[in-house]
């Protein structure tokens, strides 16, 4: 397997594409945005449960208000017959007497009733505002969460549209090269993160060490066209101008 100057070329070309990948994969694992998604997400089912209590709470108070209002219109619809049957004065004298110890005790029981339809119907105005109030911040959570999303797919789309980019640039350099070689730079790759690195005085930019004298001269013995290894991290050397040796 041979690695002439071009190719040791080629090969710093496709460790560059590489890198730029990783940087984008990065970059999108990383917006801002997907840490302050993932936490409304988590806020959201919250915010929809206090909608249903407070809507359930604002119905069952609704319903009682209408029960109040059936019971009022009841005593009231009873004390209409009976002022009926005594405007007309029929009946006996007790029982026309009966009648007016009933309107009153009527009117009475249609004041309590009336007390406590109000009470129920404040309590409904309470629950209304409660509603409201939840619906409001559910709905704001809401449109913040769909503001994020729109932002984040934005940032997403600029990201994934580079990565075309640069993968259809990586896939032009592979033809480039030979099947032994790449398949080689990828398995080193799949390892150790990087396939290649350039030797940038007598250090590989792989691991960052700096070569010891035996290495050294063993480099540069070598063939311009020789395959080089770094010898502590295994990585594919590729010389260069600034290699040092």
């Amino acid at each position: 397997m041979k690695a002439s100057p071009h190719v040791q070329a080629r090969l710093l070309d496709l460790l560059a594409l590489d890198t730029r990948l990783t940087q984008l994969d990065h970059q999108a694992r990383s917006l801002p945005e997907l840490t302050d998604i993932a936490r409304l997400e988590k806020q959201a089912d919250d915010l929809d449960a206090e909608v249903v209590r407070t809507e359930t709470a604002l119905s069952d108070l609704q319903r009682e208000v209408a029960r109040a209002d059936a019971a009022v219109q009841q005593v009231r619809d009873r004390a209409a017959r009976d002022q009926t049957r005594l405007d007309a004065g029929t009946g006996t004298s007790k029982s026309l007497q009966g009648l007016q110890h009933e309107l009153a005790s009527l009117a009475r029981r249609q004041a309590v009733l009336e007390d406590e339809e109000l009470e129920v119907m404040e309590r409904v105005e309470a629950a209304q505002a409660e509603a409201q109030g939840a619906a409001r911040v559910r709905d704001g959570h809401g449109a913040q969460l769909a503001q994020l999303r729109t932002a984040r797919d934005e940032k997403l789309a600029v990201v994934r549209a580079e990565r075309e980019t640069v993968a259809s640039g990586r896939d032009a350099v592979v033809a480039d090269l030979s099947d032994e070689l790449v398949a080689l730079y990828e398995r080193i790759r799949a390892q150790r993160g990087t396939g290649a690195a350039a030797l940038v005085q007598r250090r590989c930019g792989g691991c960052r060490l700096e070569m010891n004298a035996v290495e050294r001269g063993r480099v540069a013995a070598a063939a311009e066209d020789e395959v080089l290894r770094c010898e502590e991290c295994g990585r594919i050397l590729v010389r260069t101008e600034e290699s040092g040796l």
